[in-house]
């Protein structure tokens, strides 16, 4: 050997491997195990209850780096293993550290989303602290200094004289639970400052949540500070997690009620229990699925439909109408009313069609308008600013047919078909079509909705009546 050679060898010696650098091997085996986790967390997914709770995704280290809520556990758990999941901007850089899987049963989604709430707030998993738009999560705030305190969805929280539940991932979901578990406690979500001395109130008239039984109306005085208040403290229990135990007091409530002869206060507390029971089956809280929950901004729509209608002021009233029948069973029809864009209930009205035999939703159609509207006028009563009828220009057609026959003004008609969501105008040969997003459709398609399914649970008490003999 070259006597240099040995010189060259002993000035730049080989680098000793270092003890925290891995080999290719090791960063091989590494990966493959990584693989191996997430397929067998994907194969748990597959195993997880097809029923509503919060399922929780974690590292190699067991550690909680994401928790969410699901109406479908299995189905949603299993979405963070797809394809779809590992190219979406929202996961791509995170999902492929989950390495295990694992989930809490929930009673219902309003319930799902509380746990889940709680869970994000003790265990702050890192993948769950992204904020969108510089905003802060949305909280419920339950004030506390009034005498009939106010609930609302705030993303500026007050530091004292309120409750606080959150904070709360997904601001769209907590509006939709608020809107649920208002139909059961009724609580009051405007800014009035009312006191339960000042008898001024009791001249005030009720907003329409009142009116659909979603608030016992405090700005009326229909309901003493004391038994509002007891109203709020079980929305709290409920807020708390503590449904069970709440459960249990209005049940002994209902029993004390009922021996001493308080029908009408046990009958709420019955009702209000069942609501409690089946929050599961009241629709997905994130669409705002059940036509009480509102989905839309009512005064958006409202303005929208002026624009887009034409009109010289802003509609107030919106009347809807739908036909249903079974086999050409028992045809009936629906007539439901919005106000200031939310359901009236006490202006629902169901109609059996008499002068029609079999299937023919024209006709019925006719009959219906005819007789609605001429009571309307032969009792001196003012038409709706919008009548929507639910079907395409046969349906429309006919119920323009009934005023002229009857030689009665019509109110702006209009008609909505379903397919391809399309809005019919008299004397137009095209239909009007506008974004699926738009505020105008959206309340059409509330009011359309609550008239098809007010015909509907028509239709089924009058075939109950008929097969059961009742």
């Amino acid at each position: 050997m070259h006597p240099d050679a040995n010189e060259f060898s002993e000035e730049l010696p080989e680098e000793p491997q270092r003890d925290d650098a891995p080999s290719a091997t090791e960063e091989s085996l590494d990966d493959h195990n990584q693989v191996f986790q997430f397929r067998r967390a994907a194969a748990k997914v597959k195993e997880f209850p097809q029923a509503p709770g919060v399922y929780l995704m974690k590292d190699a280290g067991g550690i909680v780096i994401y928790v969410g809520k699901a109406t479908n556990l299995r189905s949603r758990a299993g979405s963070y293993f797809t394809k779809q999941a590992q190219e979406d901007a929202r996961t791509r850089y995170w999902v492929g550290e989950i390495c295990d899987a694992d989930f809490i049963e929930c009673e219902s989604e309003v319930d799902a989303l509380l746990v889940e709430s709680r869970l994000i707030k003790d265990i702050q998993p890192k993948h769950n602290k992204e904020l969108k738009d510089d905003k802060t999560f949305p909280y419920l705030m339950i004030t506390t200094r009034e005498d009939f305190p106010r609930v609302e969805v705030t993303r500026e929280p007050k530091s004292s004289g309120v409750k606080l539940f959150g904070p709360f991932p997904s601001a769209g979901a907590l509006r939709g639970a608020v809107q649920i578990l208002q139909r059961v406690f009724k609580f009051r979500t405007c800014s009035l400052d009312i006191e339960e001395a000042d008898e001024r109130w009791k001249w005030f008239r009720p907003c329409l949540l009142a009116s659909i039984d979603q608030c016992t109306a405090p700005c009326n005085l229909r309901i003493s500070k004391d038994e509002y208040r007891h109203d709020i403290k079980r929305l709290q229990l409920f807020m708390e997690g503590k449904k069970t135990k709440l459960l249990k007091q209005m049940k002994e409530e209902m029993l004390e009620a009922s021996q001493a002869r308080q029908f009408e206060k046990a009958a709420r507390l019955r009702d209000e229990i069942k609501m409690l029971e089946r929050l599961d089956q009241r629709g997905e809280i994130d669409t705002h699925a059940q036509p009480e929950v509102f989905y839309q901004d009512p005064k958006k729509g409202l303005a929208g439909l002026r624009k887009v209608l034409k009109l010289d002021k802003t509609p107030r009233t919106i009347e809807g109408c739908d036909i249903a029948h079974l086999g050409g069973d028992q045809t009936v029809a629906s007539v439901v009313q919005f106000i200031d864009g939310l359901p009236f209930k006490p202006g629902y009205r169901r109609y059996k069609i008499r002068a029609v035999d079999g299937i023919d939703d024209f006709r019925s159609m006719h009959e219906v308008v005819g007789r609605r509207y001429q009571r309307l006028f032969d009792e001196g009563e003012v038409f709706p600013d919008i009548l929507l009828i639910d079907g395409g220009k046969g349906q429309l057609n006919a119920a323009m047919a009934a005023f002229r026959e009857r030689d009665l003004a019509p109110p702006t008609v209009i008609s909505l078909a379903k397919k391809d969501e399309e809005i019919f105008i008299p004397g137009q040969s095209e239909p009007l079509r506008l974004s699926r997003h738009a505020f105008a459709l959206r309340l059409l398609q509330y009011v359309r909705d609550e008239s098809h399914r007010f015909a509907q649970h028509y239709h089924h008490i009058l075939r109950r009546k008929s097969t059961m003999g009742e």
